[in-house]
């Protein structure tokens, strides 16, 4: 996006991202919920910060949730809005998810046996830190998109990554994308992956076993993409920005 051409322009446009966040997040961003603030002040100043303001030290943003919720399209929304990098857990790993499935002697799109999740998923969340890491370590923020299930329901897990990061002059928050069954499924049917054939073949068995109503303990912000409304809102924003900014 071009930047504003007066500052009156780079305040509307803030202002835009603020009231975004707020209608996404699930009963809005509370004024006396010091982490949700923390978290929309940062978003707000790194869109400020590529236009010559802000401030420079980098942040860590986990965005998490279950197959289909939604938190790619929004991590996307966000990388777009900050500038801070964008890095899919997917997209990272899959070729080397799949050809250490089968030289294991697995299916390729195996993603709920236990030898997926012993010895491969692991490996794919170390990946993805990895490379954020490599980020964050030359002065690059990073939001990172893969469900976190296990990660950010693990308060231990969390507080270590906090620790790391804190020693480190990193901030780090983390989303939950919060969608319901039958959007996921639909959102699931429609990008067609193989990597979800069991979850479609057992759906009812995948389901019961998700807790959708719920939020992470560690979650800063929780995004309500029930019916798909954050996406919605998120490609409205983009196009709210482009028509200040033109």
């Amino acid at each position: 996006m071009p930047a504003p051409t007066d500052p009156a322009a780079d305040n509307a446009a803030a202002q835009v991202i603020e009231e975004a966040l707020a209608k996404v997040s699930v009963d809005g961003i509370q004024p006396d919920n010091r982490q949700q603030t923390a978290l929309r002040n940062r978003i707000v100043d790194a869109w400020r910060r590529r236009h010559g303001g802000g401030s420079p030290k980098p942040i860590l943003t986990l965005v998490g949730g279950y197959a289909g919720s939604g938190k790619t399209e929004f991590s996307r929304f966000l990388s777009d809005v900050t500038g801070w990098a964008f890095l899919d857990k997917d997209s990272i790993t899959r070729s080397m998810t799949e050809r250490l499935l089968v030289s294991l002697g697995g299916d390729p799109n195996d993603r709920h046996s236990e030898l997926y999740l012993t010895e491969v998923r692991p490996l794919e969340y170390r990946c993805l830190m990895e490379t954020a890491w490599d980020n964050l370590h030359v002065g690059t923020s990073a939001v990172l998109s893969a469900p976190f299930i296990s990660e950010l329901h693990d308060e231990a897990w969390f507080k270590r990554l906090e620790n790391r990061c804190a020693a480190k002059g990193i901030d780090v928050a983390a989303i939950w994308v919060r969608c319901d069954p039958e959007s996921m499924r639909e959102y699931i049917e429609f990008r067609a992956a193989a990597r979800d054939a069991w979850k479609l073949a057992n759906w009812d068995e995948y389901v019961s076993g998700l807790k959708t109503d719920r939020s992470p303990p560690t979650a800063h912000i929780t995004v309500d993409n029930r019916l798909g409304s954050a996406i919605t809102l998120a490609d409205q924003t983009r196009e709210s920005l482009k028509r200040i900014l033109a």
